[in-house]
């Protein structure tokens, strides 16, 4: 168990450790519909969610004591975290504890105005922020910690995290660089981190800083000197090359970096300022923020089914807000279905026992309420249109008018015959819900004439340019402007005949 807790928050399959209780009383509701067109669906049953194994939560609930002790910062009272004292910081004081923690480092913690500055930013001005990141620290920095040990790379760089986003997974910046790390689109394709239209891998806090991890260990190997690393992290190497060559070939941050981006001048002193921060933030009366999305542990666990934040959220009193927390990854709240392999699932470890505990029962539910609801949609549509018709498809007829014909729309059409495309052929059979033979027959339009060279649409009552060119497949707009530059489309009168296809 203790083993598992090392893999807090590590969005990797891993086997569950506890006892699932499963509970099999589950019905389908069903909809039926009465002689009268009316829908009497019966009442819908709610499913129960089965209480966590108690024994387990207070295991799990101990060794997450034990465990992170070691990464809790001292939480204050509320007026503590108000406190907007400014605070004198006196050099002597500064340049010996950064003198402590450059001797334990392998980064050049220097102490100068520039280091200053940024050490009063977050001590004084943006007491509010370093408030918060000390709270998030103990969400992010062991599993930080762990990876960063595993590459062999100074743990030191675990704040980095907060100068690049505040710890902040969901932080996008106003060039577009995504997540904890603030991975570019491009380079994060370059260490594994995938982007589709519902998963941001740049957004998942262990991938992100496998990544980070990976990229930070490649500049070690050009330079050799970590924070000329932090420089290129910052900037891209090309930019530290321009400068080390500006420079004169020096390659000591300090030397080079008036010739460095603006950005990056400050990158290092402010990368220096967090870590005296975290270190000695008590010291300035600043403690940790007591947020209400803020908890000891999280873990995750492997799902094969695709489900909604918004459907999970009601079976483990949560909001979706807090699920999209801990699930920074999937873009539309929605954890998409696999064709292959399995998608993760982060919680705080209390839901995560709920969710095991009733799994499959949820998923099975979510499945229940989305057939009811399919059927509710498909008996609506009856009552509306209860009258079926097949239609045909003739040579010339196409999807616009069709549904032209029968006085239903276009979109309709698709979703009762599962169309993908607008693509018809001849003889193809149409299923069309409409009301009756007689409003059908008053709907209908007559095919499009012949003049000359072009087929022509007579316009009715009502009629619009855009409604005439959705009649026509593969007419647009643009096509009727150009075939009728003569005809002033913004007064269309009933009789006017609009050239719609050259025969040509």
């Amino acid at each position: 168990m203790a083993a598992r807790k090392l893999n807090f928050l590590r969005f990797q399959p891993k086997d569950h450790m506890r006892k699932i209780f499963l509970f099999f009383t589950f019905f389908f509701s069903v909809a039926a519909f009465a002689l009268d067109n009316e829908v009497e669906q019966t009442d819908s049953i709610v499913y129960t969610i089965t209480p966590d194994d108690a024994v387990l939560l207070m295991i799990d609930s101990l060794l997450n004591d034990k465990f992170y002790n070691c990464f809790r910062y001292c939480k204050g009272t509320e007026d503590s975290l108000l406190s907007k004292d400014f605070q004198e910081l006196q050099d002597s004081i500064l340049k010996d504890r950064m003198q402590v923690l450059n001797e334990a480092s392998p980064f050049d913690l220097t102490y100068n105005r520039y280091t200053k500055a940024f050490i009063n930013l977050y001590i004084n001005k943006r007491k509010s922020l370093s408030s918060s990141v000390l709270g998030r620290a103990p969400l992010y920095y062991p599993m930080i910690e762990e990876v960063f040990d595993r590459f062999e790379i100074p743990l030191e760089l675990k704040h980095l995290a907060i100068v690049e986003s505040a710890l902040n997974p969901s932080a996008r910046s106003r060039v577009g660089a995504q997540g904890l790390w603030q991975f570019m689109y491009r380079t994060g394709k370059m260490y594994d981190l995938n982007v589709t239209s519902y998963i941001d891998d740049r957004m998942n806090p262990y991938k992100a800083t496998v990544a980070a991890a990976s990229y930070m260990k490649d500049l070690y190997k050009m330079y050799g000197d970590w924070n000329l690393v932090l420089a290129a992290y910052n900037s891209g190497p090309g930019n530290v090359n321009k400068a080390i060559r500006r420079s004169g070939g020096h390659k000591d941050y300090w030397k080079i970096r008036p010739f460095l981006p603006r950005e990056t001048r400050g990158y290092v002193p402010a990368f220096i300022a967090v870590n005296y921060m975290m270190n000695h933030a008590h010291d300035h009366r600043i403690y940790a923020s007591n947020t209400l999305l803020y908890v000891d542990a999280v873990d995750t666990i492997e799902t094969r089914n695709s489900f909604s934040f918004k459907q999970l959220a009601d079976y483990l009193k949560m909001s979706e807000e807090e699920i999209k927390f801990y699930n920074p990854t999937y873009k539309l709240s929605y954890i998409p279905p696999l064709e292959e392999g399995s998608n993760t699932l982060c919680l705080p470890t209390d839901k995560i026992g709920l969710f095991l505990t009733n799994e499959k029962n949820i998923y099975a539910d979510i499945r229940r309420k989305e057939i009811s609801d399919s059927i509710a949609g498909k008996a609506k549509q009856i009552i509306e249109h209860p009258e079926l018709i097949v239609h045909r498809v003739r040579s010339g007829e196409f999807l616009g008018y069709i549904a032209e014909k029968h006085g239903v729309t276009v979109r309709q059409l698709m979703a009762w015959n599962n169309l993908r495309s607008s693509r018809l052929k001849i003889g193809d059979k149409l299923k069309v819900y409409t009301k009756s033979k007689a409003v059908a027959k008053k709907r209908s339009v007559a095919k499009p004439v012949k003049s000359g060279n072009y087929q022509v649409h007579v316009v009715k009552s009502g009629d619009t340019l855009w409604d005439i060119a959705r009649l026509y497949n593969g007419t647009s707009v643009n096509d009727l402007k150009k075939l009728n530059s003569n005809l002033n489309f913004k007064r269309l009168k009933p009789g006017m005949k609009v050239k719609v296809k050259s025969l040509g």
